[in-house]
């Protein structure tokens, strides 16, 4: 009883000194409307555009997309690259070991810089292009990148190719977390021996 006594006062004596809640005005302007417009509302996300975390209302919705399918390629291709040396082994050269993330470590300086370079070149010829009116994400105008002449002409078919990228880029977004978190964490993810 003079327990429950003594907290109940301090808990009150410490509401007296606590600010007075105020209303903050929010300056974020809303993007969600741009969503419904935009591809991959499919089954998988129940049919609406998938934001669980109002990201449209930071940003707007065509740079999340852009970065959404720059990280799902970049994803796909680090997939690939986690997945290649552990089943058919690493090409010759410097890199010995079958663990992409020490062989990290063992890529020469000289290696990252040309990478570096390399994909500064690729992300500056696709800003020029988008500057001429082609796109990077698909969508309305020419692509900026098609030099094998893959991408259809037909817009039901562009939606179905842009639909299985962004598909293909989640998942790979969400396979090579994965592998990095079960090299990191051993047997925390119910990924096969060997990843």
């Amino acid at each position: 009883m003079k327990t429950t006594a003594i907290l109940s006062l301090f808990a009150a004596s410490a509401t007296a000194f606590a600010p007075a809640p105020s209303s903050k005005a929010t300056t974020a302007v809303s993007y969600s409307s741009d969503l419904d417009n935009m591809i991959g509302a499919t089954v998988e996300v129940g049919g609406k555009p998938w934001d669980p975390l109002n990201v449209s209302d930071y940003i707007p919705a065509d740079y999340a997309r852009k970065c959404e399918l720059a990280n799902g390629r970049s994803a796909m291709l680090a997939t690939v690259g986690y997945v290649f040396p552990k089943w058919f082994g690493a090409f010759e050269g410097p890199v010995s070991i079958d663990d992409p993330i020490a062989a990290i470590g063992q890529a020469d300086l000289q290696w990252w810089a040309q990478f570096v370079i390399f994909c500064g070149t690729i992300e500056a010829y696709k800003y020029r292009m988008e500057l001429e009116g082609k796109t990077s994400t698909g969508g309305e105008g020419e692509p900026a990148i098609d030099w094998m002449r893959m991408y259809p002409e037909d817009p039901a078919d562009r939606k179905v190719m842009q639909e299985k990228e962004l598909k293909n880029g989640r998942l790979a977004m969400l396979g090579i977390a994965g592998f990095v978190s079960a090299h990191f964490a051993p047997a925390a993810l119910p990924i096969g021996p060997g990843f």
